[in-house]
């Protein structure tokens, strides 16, 4: 065949594409016109390209700029609802279309799988379903999958100073995903996780049926709770378990360098944290310090603390059991609880707790990757972690450590798909940030991280080398854009839950059959 007539087909093989992209756009948007109920018009939540608002819409929400360039593939509309049967009408349309739909409630997935896709897809943002409501009395509370922590946090403070909830430190982190991942913050060695302490779920089917706890059966409940909800279904509210805090805690944050020992209180800190006393929680962030340009560049260890008491319990306790850190009085401040929620999001002391408020946030392209760790790491090993910190593409870097141990070593494996338990005496986030635009720069900041985790291999988890499913990582395996097997989807997903992969497999089977809920790392059904 000569060159004019290959152009010519693929001429019209892309002009048949186009034209199929637009109809199934009109007929998916034309069925949601018919099919919403009369006094609850599906319209006037409704963008698409051709709206004003459509970029708004869809930008306000994109947490790394990664996927926010002109070659990431857009939705072919955004559904914003109001309500569950805007929900239902939604996916009987997208099903009826086939049209994939991806669910956001907060835009933090690491991958961007909550609002990219390289299929035709639709949006269903749940940000106006953010309805939070407290019950003191019964230290339970509902809220809205489009909710926010820091919104939940905000709520939760203004109707009691001793009531909290074991969830994460970012406050503009959307509630949906974060519980149906596991989520977890700084109560983790008190209470465990924020899917430890849900009751009861809300959820529509691929069949668009309403569901709670009692109707959608515990199988499905506990897949939901830590095993990705995105997989099973829209999960519209969940109903939590608040937990009591002191009425002040203490928290405090001492900073290391390498010239101030850093590593050996590191090496220290792996045999006190996971064991102290449950009511403290020590994390450590390692970041660079100085500047590449200059050849000046460091490495400080910040320890990052929350106790849950006064100070004068504190220092006792560490002066006994991790001296080495050398806390002193002076390093420590007291503070209601919800006042440490923005100590450890990084905000003033004394800022108004309107900013919790905020779903705003400043945003770069970034990479993350995660780890778990059951042995100490040696020094010498720890040490040749920092050459990694004096490379360019490390200016905008950081390793974060959070240690396990109490609450979280006594609830089972198989509790909620969440498997991390028993052994693992902490976690590792690693991510790297950057400002540059173009594809030399992501590729360049992404070999850098991959490089850190292969020298980590031999100091972490293996068989399987295990993950945390809301540090999404699409390096350690994803699905076929088409149909994946059962074994394909194990390399990831094993790594992430275990053995509970196989659980999740059976009840994505049950409830989902036809695989309409899926993305690169959702859970697959035996059939496919």
């Amino acid at each position: 065949m000569k060159l004019s007539d290959c152009l010519f087909v693929l001429a019209l093989l892309l002009s048949f594409l186009l034209l199929t992209s637009s109809r199934t756009h009109e007929d998916f948007l034309q069925c949601l016109t018919l099919h919403s109920e009369k006094d609850k018009p599906i319209s006037n939540i409704i963008y698409t390209p051709s709206n004003s608002s459509y970029s708004s819409a869809l930008n306000s929400y994109v947490r790394n700029t990664r996927f926010s360039t002109p070659s990431t593939p857009k939705p072919e509309v955004i559904v914003t609802p109001l309500g569950v049967s805007h929900i239902q009408e939604t996916l009987y349309c997208a099903q009826k279309h086939r049209i994939q739909v991806r669910v956001r409630s907060g835009g933090h997935d690491y991958e961007g799988l909550s609002f990219v896709s390289p299929k035709p897809f639709v949006i269903l943002d749940m940000i106006n379903l953010r309805n939070i409501s407290i019950d003191v009395e019964n230290n339970t509370a509902w809220v809205q999958s489009g909710a926010t922590l820091g919104e939940l946090y905000y709520w939760i403070a203004n109707k009691s100073r001793t009531l909290g909830f074991p969830a994460g430190v970012c406050q503009t982190i959307g509630v949906g995903g974060h519980f149906s991942g596991g989520g977890y913050g700084t109560l983790l060695r008190k209470y465990g996780l924020a899917a430890d302490n849900v009751l009861d779920a809300h959820l529509i089917d691929v069949k668009g049926r309403f569901l709670d706890r009692k109707s959608m059966g515990e199988d499905l409940f506990w897949a939901i709770g830590g095993g990705g909800g995105a997989s099973f279904g829209v999960i519209v509210s969940w109903k939590i378990k608040l937990v009591p805090v002191p009425a002040n805690v203490t928290v405090f944050t001492v900073r290391k360098g390498l010239e101030q020992n850093a590593t050996k209180i590191l090496h220290r800190w792996q045999y006190v944290a996971p064991n102290i006393d449950r009511d403290l929680f020590i994390r450590v962030i390692l970041t660079g310090s100085g500047s590449v340009q200059y050849g000046n560049r460091s490495v400080q260890a910040s320890f990052n603390s929350i106790y849950l008491g006064g100070k004068d319990k504190l220092i006792p306790l560490m002066q006994k059991s991790f001296p080495e850190l050398g806390l002193v009085s002076e390093d420590c401040t007291e503070m209601s609880w919800i006042q440490s929620i923005l100590y450890f999001a990084g905000f003033q002391n004394g800022q108004s707790l309107d900013v919790l408020l905020n779903r705003s946030l400043t945003i770069n392209s970034y990479k993350a990757k995660s780890d778990y760790v059951r042995q100490p790491i040696l020094e010498a090993a720890l040490e040749g972690i920092w050459p990694s910190f004096f490379e360019k593409e490390a200016q905008s870097s950081v390793i974060i450590l959070n240690p396990y141990g109490g609450r979280m070593s006594e609830i089972s494996e198989s509790a909620i798909p969440f498997p991390h338990r028993a052994g693992n005496i902490y976690k590792i986030q690693y991510l790297v940030y950057w400002s540059e635009e173009g594809t030399a720069a992501t590729e360049s900041h992404v070999s850098w991280i991959r490089r850190l985790y292969a020298y980590m291999a031999p100091y972490v988890s293996n068989s399987p080398r295990e993950a945390y499913i809301n540090y999404r990582d699409l390096d350690i395996g994803e699905n076929n854009e088409g149909n994946t097997s059962y074994r394909q989807a194990s390399i990831w997903g094993t790594k992430y839950f275990k053995n509970n992969f196989k659980r999740l497999v059976f009840v994505k089977t049950a409830i989902d059959p036809s695989n309409f809920f899926r993305n690169e790392q959702s859970i697959p059904p035996l059939s496919f």
